[in-house]
């Protein structure tokens, strides 16, 4: 199977180069790699234009949409996989785009592959645990039978590290092209409901992570909480709080045990500022839409729907 690469860029100096190195050393050999710009103000075109094989596209930065914008960069490409990257991640090794699209060669319904993301190492210890939790080290598929056992983590997939068959991607459409968030997760979705299936790869990885304010926590699950509401017709029967429960006493313990308390009690207040961006994100249609600006991440997104 031929393989590309899709990577939606804005002010990416920092990780750019290193990401396409890294890239360009894999065992996996693509047909491109296609950098998606949208108006980065630094190197970053300069940098991605000075690899041989690498495509830049660009886009005006008001226009940028989680999907829209990438499947523009999609039907460039030619690769029967598609795998998608963001600017900050950066595979561990040169097995990665190999580990990542073995599971299509195993099984034709497979979709969709995600691979592990580890904290880098200059990441919060709540973060680590974070990665630790929601990405274990082994391979395992999903399809519609495991909704009753997983609930909404059936769905649990990130474009950060992520791969696509291209047969299937057409047949349902392709992203959404005019998205708030979570392209990756509905369209995840929309492949389990539509009888394909999911892999997770935990041999495929690539050092991931961020340092988020409460502020940046708050407009990032108040977004998540609205495209969730967006879309019941996917996830209105699809248990989520369970698996979230669990996470959040699974770090709290870690936390404890280690005698990281200080840590443990900021925690906590993280996961009060995203439960209460998650009830104001599903009530977003009773808030004003300078409100919605306000409290959101992709300001941009609020700016032109109502």
């Amino acid at each position: 199977m031929s393989a590309s690469v899709v990577i939606p860029t804005l002010n990416a100096e920092r990780f750019i180069g290193a990401l396409l190195e890294r890239l360009l050393s894999q065992t996996v050999k693509f047909n491109e790699i296609v950098v998606i710009d949208s108006e980065s103000t630094d190197k970053t075109v300069e940098i991605a234009k000075s690899f041989a094989g690498v495509t830049v596209l660009n886009v005006e930065r008001r226009n940028f949409n989680h999907g829209g914008t990438r499947d523009t960069a999609i039907q460039k490409t030619t690769g029967d996989i598609i795998l998608c990257l963001t600017q900050d991640a950066l595979p561990v090794d040169e097995n990665y785009a190999a580990n990542l699209i073995a599971p299509f060669a195993d099984d034709e319904k497979i979709a969709m592959s995600s691979g592990r993301q580890i904290a880098r190492d200059d990441a919060p210890v709540t973060e680590k645990l974070n990665r630790e939790f929601n990405y274990p080290e082994h391979v395992f598929v999903r399809s519609k039978e495991d909704l009753p056992r997983l609930g909404v983590k059936t769905f649990f997939s990130s474009d950060c590290c992520s791969a696509y068959r291209r047969t299937a991607y057409n047949a349902i459409g392709g992203f959404d092209k005019d998205i708030l968030v979570n392209e990756d997760m509905k369209i995840a979705a929309q492949f389990i409901f539509a009888g394909y299936k999911i892999a997770y790869v935990g041999t495929a990885g690539v050092y991931h992570s961020h340092n988020y304010s409460l502020k940046q926590q708050f407009t990032r699950n108040f977004d998540v909480a609205a495209f969730m509401k967006m879309n019941g017709d996917l996830f209105a029967n699809v248990s989520a709080a369970s698996e979230g429960m669990k996470m959040v006493k699974w770090i709290l313990l870690r936390l404890v045990k280690r005698g990281r308390l200080i840590a443990a009690g900021y925690y906590v207040l993280e996961c009060a500022t995203k439960l209460l961006a998650n009830k104001l994100g599903a009530r977003y249609k009773k808030l004003s839409k300078k409100t919605r600006i306000r409290f959101a991440l992709n300001k941009n997104y609020w700016k032109t729907h109502e």
